[in-house]
């Protein structure tokens, strides 16, 4: 049987109602590459699949929302503690959310100690 596919592109274990979505996925993953398309080039660099962890959790304005508090970490101006929170939230996000992408995950020492003190909050 002849062929005339090069390559195969997937978006995804979904159905969709036409391929313009898809391509659309791929168009903006692509032009996502391009500089100075983001606005910032630093954005491409800290994507959060870069490594095998989901991203933080977001907050913004205000700093409570619907009776749940930014936590306080976030509001000290410690860049250094909110770096820590931010990079133990993604731990704790990936353990609970997607654990199977932590397969052959070689953290830092700090992850390592994340990810004890994560799973020390859930009893067996």
């Amino acid at each position: 049987m002849l062929t005339y596919v090069d390559e195969e592109i997937s978006v995804g274990d979904y159905v969709t109602s036409g391929g313009e979505f898809p391509a659309l996925v791929v168009i903006d993953a692509v032009c996502r590459l391009i500089p100075g398309v983001l606005g910032n080039d630093e954005s491409v660099s800290a994507e959060s699949f870069r490594e095998p962890l989901l991203e933080y959790p977001q907050y913004t304005r205000p700093e409570t929302f619907m009776g749940s508090p930014v936590p306080p970490v976030l509001l000290s101006g410690n860049h250094e503690e909110i770096r820590k929170w931010r990079r133990k939230e993604a731990i704790r996000k990936t353990v609970l959310r997607r654990s199977d992408l932590l397969e052959g995950f070689q953290g830092s020492e700090e992850d390592k100690r994340f990810m004890r003190e994560i799973m020390e909050e859930f009893p067996e």
